[in-house]
C-alpha cells in the first residue's frame, strides 16, 4: 500500500480499514474533543442522560471486524482530576468501544506529567511503523502520516511508557466517581 501524507477526516475510517496489519494504538491527551461536544448525545449527557451502548455505527462495525481478524486496537486516555465533562463522557461511552473489541486504558494526567507524556500530543501508531497525528488546528481535522524512523521510534517509546502505567477501564472506573 502506498502511504499518503495526509488522510482527510472524511477518509479516516477508510484508512483504518486498510491501513494496518496488526496494531492500531492511540494516545489521547486532549481535555476536550469538538467531535464529541458537537453531538446531540453529548449535550444530553451533560443533562444527565446516560449515553446508549451505540456499538452499531461505522467505527464500531470496523473495530469489531478488525479485532475479529486478530488485529488489536488499543488506546490510553489521559484524565484530569477531576475529569472534564468530555473525559466523563468518554468514560461513559467506553463500554461500546470495549464491546467492539478495543482495549482502552486510563492514566491520570498528573501521572503522565511525571513520566513526560503530556507533551506527546494525540496520535495513532500503526504497526509500530506509521505515526499519524491529527492536526487539530486544521478545520478539516486531517491525520498527518509519517514513517520517519526517528518519529516512529519516539512514538513507540511513548506508547510503551503509557501502556505500562495505564490501567484497564474496569480498574480505572473503580477509582473515579461515576461519569454521570
Amino acid at each position: 500500500m502506498t502511504l499518503p501524507d495526509v488522510v482527510p477526516a472524511a477518509r479516516i475510517l477508510d484508512f483504518f480499514r486498510a491501513g494496518f496489519e496488526h496494531t492500531a494504538w492511540r494516545l489521547e491527551t486532549r481535555r476536550e474533543y469538538a467531535a464529541d461536544q458537537g453531538s446531540e448525545e453529548y449535550q444530553q449527557f451533560l443533562q444527565g442522560v446516560a449515553p446508549p451502548l451505540d456499538d452499531g455505527g461505522p467505527w464500531f462495525t470496523n473495530a469489531r471486524a478488525q479485532t475479529a481478524d486478530g488485529r488489536r486496537i488499543e488506546r490510553v486516555r489521559l484524565v484530569d482530576e477531576p475529569p472534564t465533562d468530555n473525559q466523563r463522557y468518554l468514560l461513559a461511552t467506553t463500554p461500546a468501544n470495549l464491546a467492539a473489541g478495543e482495549d482502552i486504558r486510563y492514566l491520570y494526567r498528573a501521572e503522565a506529567d511525571a513520566i513526560g507524556l503530556t507533551d506527546a500530543g494525540d496520535f495513532w501508531l500503526f504497526d509500530s511503523r506509521v505515526l499519524a497525528r491529527f492536526n487539530w488546528t486544521d478545520p478539516e481535522r486531517r491525520m498527518e502520516l509519517t514513517t520517519d524512523p526517528e518519529q516512529v521510534v519516539w512514538a513507540c517509546q511513548v506508547r510503551d511508557a503509557a501502556w505500562h502505567y495505564a490501567v484497564p477501564y474496569g480498574d480505572f472506573t473503580v477509582r473515579v466517581p461515576s461519569p454521570m
